[in-house]
């Protein structure tokens, strides 16, 4: 059994005493403790109204970008297609992290199953590389409208997107399964999780088997796969700037990058805290940088995704306006008839 010595543990630094320092069996490591911000509970509610604040603001703007696309059929295109698929996975990366961390602050709690984490894991990497995956096709999409407009329709019909997605769907599944099984392949040394979720990183440091190998090879290979869907990317957009100064009108020209700006924008603050968690693998960062880092990296892109959209795109905005009037008209008509 886990004997409860996790006392001897020093508290936010991860150090263990010499006997604590063997493999933990699988069959008896049924919990992990995950970080505890603080023993006040006013900081402790703090926390939960911060944590409150993002995920409610994250998964609005997020659900009033599906509700607005889904709700318009001049937005029934590939480009708000993938966008709406975006915003989807968006909510779904928030919700796999950040409703259990303000049910553990509530509870006073820090505890997470050992099946809850390996699923954590799993649907969080499967979250987030959908995101990566999409805005690399975002990237195509825009490359195939603006400088082959006359083939859009043929590469860009409905069957492909459909496929495209599908595809996606697989990759990021099996991407998250692969990362989960070199995660916890390895035996842990100690239970206690130096962050407020079941992050890789972090597990990784609790590992005393070389298997974690398995994973740190998985984090190269991505890397590699990270830095060719970056290429394609730069190399698109260079192709479809080339493009776009070569529109004689102006108003022609300011719609083609009203469209590419948001997706440039939401890509390179996306790739940017990927690579901060990445450099987090091979570095021993304090813990408050390494919780500030994480912070970053889960917090900024699904926020900053429909606040970008929504403010430099006018085909949303036009259809959020003519969504919450038709929200309010009908509220009113409903209250007058009673």
């Amino acid at each position: 059994m886990l004997i409860v010595r996790t006392v001897l543990l020093l508290p936010f630094t991860g150090n263990i005493h010499m006997e604590e320092q063997r493999p933990l069996n699988k069959s008896s490591l049924s919990v992990f403790l995950l970080l505890d911000f603080s023993e006040v509970w006013e900081v402790q509610i703090l926390h939960f109204v911060g944590f409150l604040v993002f995920y409610m603001a994250t998964a609005a703007g997020n659900l009033l970008i599906i509700a607005a696309i889904a709700s318009d059929h001049h937005l029934h295109t590939p480009m708000y297609f993938f966008l709406m698929d975006l915003a989807i996975h968006d909510v779904g990366q928030v919700s796999v992290i950040f409703p259990s961390a303000m049910a553990n602050i509530l509870t006073n709690s820090r505890h997470i199953s050992y099946s809850g984490c390996v699923a954590q894991v799993l649907f969080y990497i499967f979250f987030l590389s959908t995101d990566f995956f999409l805005l690399t096709v975002m990237a195509y999409d825009r490359y195939v409208a603006i400088c082959n407009p006359l083939h859009y329709a043929m590469v860009m019909n409905v069957e492909a997107c459909l496929r495209i997605v599908t595809a996606i769907l697989v990759m990021s599944f099996l991407y998250g399964a692969l990362h989960t099984v070199g995660t916890f392949a390895a035996p842990f040394c100690s239970n206690i999780v130096n962050q407020f979720f079941c992050e890789i990183p972090q597990l990784l440091k609790l590992t005393c088997s070389d298997l974690y190998l398995v994973e740190i090879g998985a984090v190269l290979l991505s890397g590699l796969l990270g830095l060719g869907c970056c290429i394609f990317i730069i190399i698109t957009y260079v192709h479809i700037f080339m493009t776009v100064m070569k529109i004689p009108s102006l108003q022609g020209r300011q719609k083609a990058f009203s469209t590419c700006l948001p997706h440039l924008i939401v890509f390179s603050m996306f790739a940017f805290t990927a690579f901060t968690a990445y450099l987090k693998l091979t570095s021993d960062a304090p813990l408050p940088l390494s919780l500030a880092l994480t912070l970053i990296y889960s917090m900024v892109p699904p926020l900053m995704n429909p606040i970008v959209y929504a403010m430099r795109n006018k085909e949303i905005k036009n259809a959020l306006s003519k969504l919450l009037v038709y929200t309010y008209s009908s509220r009113h008509s409903l209250i007058q008839h009673r």
